[in-house]
């Protein structure tokens, strides 16, 4: 009967080896570590404007705020008297954007607002596009001279097919399957 303690001393000499060569290869900056996963941009909340806050006053309705801002993110059951708008964007390798908007009422009706500096709308359309730096090497579009500069394509002669007598092209159908008669 063959021992297994040669077979075992090889296999634990090749794990040892590789874990050394991989040991050697994790300390430099190697490609591996350029390479991050892909995350989405993260959305959340009402998106409130300075052109929406400059509409707000005191003295307006629930209603009226609602339909001006919309939906308060959070309604405290504790405090009925207060709504919060909350936004927050993240993009990936940027900072996280996060805007607040505070109405609170008395008597259902606007008393006062709090509100963090809020970008118009044009502004806030900019902030969430995504700018890519591509350069293109050629452009998408030919000069008229480029365009004049183009070879001509090559002819491609056409095969007209036999005329039959009407002048109409000949055919030319495979036989059909041969018929056979079983008697």
């Amino acid at each position: 009967m063959r021992s297994l303690r040669p077979f075992g001393s090889r296999f634990f000499l090749f794990v040892f080896a590789f874990s050394l060569a991989a040991c050697s290869t994790a300390g430099g900056d190697t490609a591996w570590w350029r390479f991050k996963p892909y995350r989405a941009d993260v959305v959340q909340g009402n998106v409130v404007t300075q052109d929406m806050v400059s509409q707000l006053r005191p003295g307006l309705h629930r209603d009226q705020v609602r339909m001006l801002l919309g939906s308060p993110l959070l309604a405290d059951a504790f405090h009925g008297d207060r709504w919060d708008y909350i936004f927050s964007l993240r993009h990936q390798g940027a900072v996280t954007q996060t805007r607040r908007v505070t109405v609170y009422f008395e008597k259902d009706r606007v008393s006062r607002f709090d509100a963090d500096a809020l970008p118009t709308e044009q502004a806030f359309v900019a902030s969430i596009e995504v700018k890519k730096s591509e350069k293109r090497d050629r452009p998408l579009v030919l000069s008229e001279a480029e365009i004049a500069a183009l070879p001509l394509p090559n002819r491609v002669e056409v095969i007209k097919p036999p005329l039959d007598a009407a002048g109409a092209p000949m055919r030319n159908y495979p036989p059909l399957e041969p018929l056979t008669t079983t008697r």
